[in-house]
């Protein structure tokens, strides 16, 4: 069984996951106005990735025999100005989730549960390779600048990403 300070933490994380998926909905949104659309396929991509991780943890408390508390998920900010300035949000909303995951880790460690300390362990390569991903979008985006035809081939190369669900 799961210890309550476990249980709470991993549902917050839960929340957290949810949220990623909704702002990365709306990031998905901003980009299908302004016609970028593998900008769009993208994110949209990225928020079911976080759908999946949120259902990783959902499943997991359940196989631990612990309760799922689902939480509001708030609504994300929707104010875009340009592709940077969103990946920009992205890396620092990834970092964010990363300190969270952290936190997950350390407090699995505090209560000597090592079953959901190795299990967030597969969190924790994931959000580096996350923050990877957006520090490689920001690199090109300021790179190019304001050079439209790259942006456009960015646009291609980013509309060719897959969906493949995550499992642990």
């Amino acid at each position: 069984m799961i210890s309550e300070k476990v249980q709470n933490v991993l549902n917050s994380q839960i929340n957290k996951e949810f949220y990623s998926a909704y702002l990365y909905l709306a990031m998905s949104a901003f980009f299908d106005e302004i016609g970028l659309y593998g900008f769009a396929n993208w994110t949209k991509v990225q928020a079911k990735e976080e759908i999946d991780h949120g259902m990783i943890l959902f499943d997991y408390i359940i196989e631990r025999d612990g309760k799922v508390n689902l939480e509001k998920i708030d609504s994300p900010d929707r104010n875009f100005e340009n592709p940077l300035q969103v990946f920009e949000k992205i890396l620092e909303h990834e970092k964010f989730v990363t300190e969270s995951i952290n936190c997950v880790a350390t407090m699995s460690e505090d209560e000597c549960d090592l079953a959901t300390r190795h299990f967030i362990n597969w969190y924790i390569s994931e959000q580096v390779e996350e923050e990877a991903n957006a520090r490689d979008v920001i690199t090109k985006l300021k790179m190019f600048g304001d050079e439209k035809a790259s942006l456009y081939h960015l646009d291609k190369e980013l509309g060719n990403r897959e969906y493949k669900t995550h499992s642990y």
